[in-house]
């Protein structure tokens, strides 16, 4: 069964779905719709992008240009977050699939391109299988 039927960048539609998702996985953070907000409105800086089922939006990506514009950029990983009920079944690594490319043309439009990536999380954070299963490690 394919979870994630739509993956695309946010737009302010996607804020109060993408703010649940945000709520479910980040308990101790706060005032999740205007963190997004702000994200959101850093384009092309700060680059995020939705993962929807085929009723509501399941999961999300920030990726963030690191230290200004460059002709070689250096992009962070900064968040991903997929609801607890869809992890484990492909989201989170559709989301990084399908999102890297997006993010890669928006900074050749630019007349950049991408150098290194960075992930940057927790020891203890599980989604470091998820990182590990990738090339950019």
């Amino acid at each position: 069964m394919r979870v994630v039927t739509e993956t695309r960048r946010m737009n302010q539609g996607d804020l109060a779905g993408a703010s649940n998702v945000h709520r479910e996985v980040f308990e101790r953070q706060m005032n999740s719709f205007k963190w997004l907000s702000c994200n959101l409105k850093a384009y092309p800086r700060i680059l995020c992008y939705v993962a929807k089922d085929k009723v509501s939006i399941v999961g999300y990506i920030i990726w963030t240009q690191k230290s200004g514009f460059r002709h070689q950029a250096i992009i962070e990983l900064e968040q991903i977050a997929v609801t607890p009920i869809h992890q484990g079944k492909g989201v989170g690594q559709a989301l990084i699939e399908r999102t890297l490319p997006l993010v890669k043309h928006v900074l050749e439009s630019n007349g950049s391109q991408v150098k290194h990536i960075i992930v940057t999380t927790r020891a203890d954070n599980h989604a470091q299988q998820l990182f590990r299963k990738n090339t950019w490690r």
